[in-house]
């Protein structure tokens, strides 16, 4: 059954019980089709895509998240209590993980004006236009710019860490997808809500977004909602359950 069609006005942090629809909580991808479909038997004990390097390529061109060389995001709203501004970079570098190509993503988290994190993203897609998430290198800086964490940081094929789907090609209501996998560290998952959510965002207002709910079994009482446009990507991340979150694109800058 198609969920129903919902709107969000981020600045007043609107958010409608609808983008829930008809269907109950988020779906196990370890058990679902999208999961066969991304290389993991739904059967097997353990989640274990098969990578074939050759079917990869260091180009993001999905029209839901695009990641051109050069282009700069920046989302600003609040985090843990704190005023929060993300910077989001898609660098020209490239790196070879686990033999997949992948794109270098500088993603810097700003609290009241003091860098508080530092990551170091790694996306791929594959020849059927599916985007793959491969790692994350995450620095948490203190007060003085120290770092005193590096929890959460994870490449495919180290240490049992495996990469997962983060945008499909061809986005369909329902189907359900682990992001990453690195248990007990990084186990991401999202569920594709609705292809036809109304949001409004500093950058602009967009009809048609592409609407997700994303949770990780290490925040059994967080879920959150992102917005996808066409051609520019994320646009909005809102809490709907625990710590009120939020971060909205103010700004984007192409290549």
């Amino acid at each position: 059954m198609m969920l129903r069609r919902v709107v969000v006005i981020v600045g007043a942090l609107t958010l409608l019980s609808a983008a829930c629809g008809s269907r109950g909580g988020p779906v196990d991808p370890a058990s679902s089709e999208a999961s066969s479909r991304g290389g993991a038997d739904p059967q097997a004990s353990g989640y274990h895509p098969v990578i074939d390097p050759a079917d990869f390529q260091a180009v993001v061109d999905n029209p839901w998240f695009p990641l051109e060389p050069g282009s700069t995001r920046i989302y600003t709203g609040s985090k843990d209590g704190e005023p929060a501004r993300d910077v989001f970079v898609v660098t020209g570098e490239t790196k070879l993980i686990d033999g997949v190509p992948c794109i270098v993503v500088q993603d810097r988290l700003f609290l009241s004006g003091k860098l508080h994190e530092k990551t170091t993203d790694y996306y791929t897609q594959d020849r059927q236009g599916n985007v793959w998430y491969f790692g994350e290198a995450t620095e948490e800086l203190d007060g003085n710019g120290k770092v005193i964490s590096t929890e959460g940081s994870w490449l495919a094929g180290q240490d049992g860490a495996q990469p997962g789907i983060f945008m499909e090609a061809s986005p369909t209501v329902g189907q359900a997808f682990r992001q990453e996998h690195f248990p007990g560290h990084a186990e991401d998952h999202f569920q594709v809500v609705s292809l036809a959510s109304s949001v409004t965002v500093p950058y602009g207002s967009f009809s048609e977004a592409l609407l997700t709910r994303e949770w990780t079994p290490l925040e059994p009482g967080v879920l959150d909602h992102k917005y996808y446009v066409q051609g520019v990507g994320e646009v909005a991340e809102l809490t709907v359950k625990g710590p009120v979150e939020r971060a909205v694109l103010t700004s984007y800058e192409a290549a």
